[in-house]
């Protein structure tokens, strides 16, 4: 595991961690996706459509609370593709992980500074330009000063962004019976289309055993809010899209669907706040992110080879040699504006993660390892056709080319690493033989 020092350990809660999740998940995307989906699925389908596409990711879900509770390190889909594959294969998924995750951080942020800088009328010009960097760098010293103040920034974040939604639904059960019920619709070939939509604002909880390693009660904080962060999701965007499609009878032409929605049931003010929470909800995605990304580096130099000591951990739980690493990376790809975009991988990095730990438990199950039985594995077959759906839809000729160049530049990577010595190697944890 990565090499942490004794002082200041253990700095996340349970309830800090299910705000980490919760903040992976509620981003940009479900201010937007409501319109989206109703375009698919009119009426109460979008509504079915949310909730269905939830519970059929549960058991992805279930599969990372289940290893997460027994991989008392940092780390998640790496430590686990270790466990069972070895280390090869945990240095491409941790590697995979970590690009996407580079990528994602710069694309959000860049998209953060080109909403928020008109309103400060910096459209053009130096400030401008230099904008996503000095974010990024911003947002790197406050996650330099420690995971404990980390821990207090994105639980704040998480509240901040939650606020107006909570607003927006708790005005619509206020305007109970003001508005007609919309109409059901039967089931239909569009209603294919919106889940899949629906999945990708789903996704964020798999961060969570990432940083298993710094959480108190591991063991019972990590499936707690791995499983928790995605079952409030699921109430409040069937909340969110409800209001929705009640408060608007052309959702699917709503360009700001949960705005337009606040403005018919609060009108005016609450709009502007719901609205802000879009720029809230995207700064708190990418301080989480800043957070949880270097850990897929220092997870993946973690193991029986050394890549230049970045698993090395900081008495404030922080992977410094990762996090700059990181801070350089990501400052570089923002500097490119939409050229960056073009690297983007999630789809891909998504099936190796959701798709290496399902078979992941599934192989340590039934060597019964780590306390696992047999049973334990039902969750990876479903696990793993979600994640195949995701690729089929979501990837695209030019994703599986930037894969592979990742996985080109990891094999290079993993050249470079050295056989860590017998005495550096990580203690071997307790429940390995169970």
């Amino acid at each position: 595991m990565p090499r942490a020092a004794k002082a200041d350990s253990r700095p996340v809660g349970a309830l800090q961690l299910l705000a980490l999740g919760i903040n992976g998940i509620v981003g940009v995307g479900i201010f937007f996706v409501p319109a989206s989906v109703a375009a698919s699925a009119a009426g109460l389908g979008a509504v079915v459509v949310f909730a269905l596409t939830g519970l059929a990711l549960l058991p992805a879900a279930v599969t990372f609370a289940t290893l997460g509770r027994r991989f008392d390190k940092d780390g998640g889909p790496v430590v686990f593709a270790r466990a069972a594959f070895g280390d090869r294969v945990s240095f491409l998924v941790g590697w995979v992980a970590y690009v996407s995750a580079l990528f994602s951080t710069a694309a959000v942020t860049v998209g953060l500074t080109r909403a928020t800088l008109p309103a400060l009328g910096l459209t053009s010009g130096l400030v401008a330009r230099a904008a996503p960097a000095l974010l990024v760098t911003l947002l790197a010293a406050v996650v330099a000063s420690g995971l404990r103040l980390s821990a207090r920034v994105w639980t704040g974040l998480t509240v901040a962004k939650l606020l107006p939604l909570v607003l927006l639904v708790f005005a619509f059960v206020l305007a109970w019976g003001r508005f007609p019920t919309p109409a059901a619709a039967a089931p239909s070939a569009g209603w294919l289309r919106a889940a899949l939509t629906v999945v990708f604002a789903c996704q964020g909880f798999e961060i969570v055993p990432v940083i298993a390693g710094q959480v108190r009660a591991s063991a019972r904080a990590v499936p707690f809010a791995t499983t928790g962060s995605l079952v409030f999701a699921i109430v409040l965007y069937v909340a969110l899209v409800l209001a929705c499609v009640s408060a608007l009878p052309g959702l699917a032409a709503s360009s700001a669907p949960l705005a337009d929605a606040a403005a018919v049931l609060g009108g005016a003010s609450l709009s502007q706040l719901v609205a802000a929470g879009t720029s809230v909800s995207a700064l708190g995605i990418t301080f989480g992110m800043m957070v949880t990304t270097p850990r897929y580096l220092s997870a993946l130099a973690s193991g029986g080879r050394e890549l230049f000591a970045l698993d090395r951990i900081s008495v404030k739980g922080v992977p410094t040699r990762a996090l700059a690493i990181t801070w350089l990376v990501v400052g570089a790809i923002v500097s490119l504006g939409e050229l960056g975009e073009l690297f983007a991988l999630s789809g891909i990095a998504v099936l190796m993660q959701f798709g290496t730990s399902a078979l992941a438990l599934v192989v340590l199950a039934f060597r019964r390892e780590r306390g696992l039985r047999p049973l334990h594995a039902w969750p990876a077959l479903p696990t793993l056709a979600v994640a195949a759906i995701l690729v089929v839809s979501g990837a695209t000729a030019r994703e599986g080319l930037v894969a592979a160049g990742a996985i080109l530049l990891g094999l290079g990577l993993l050249r470079l690493s050295r056989p860590r010595r017998l005495s550096s190697v990580p203690e071997v944890d307790a429940l390995a033989g169970e």
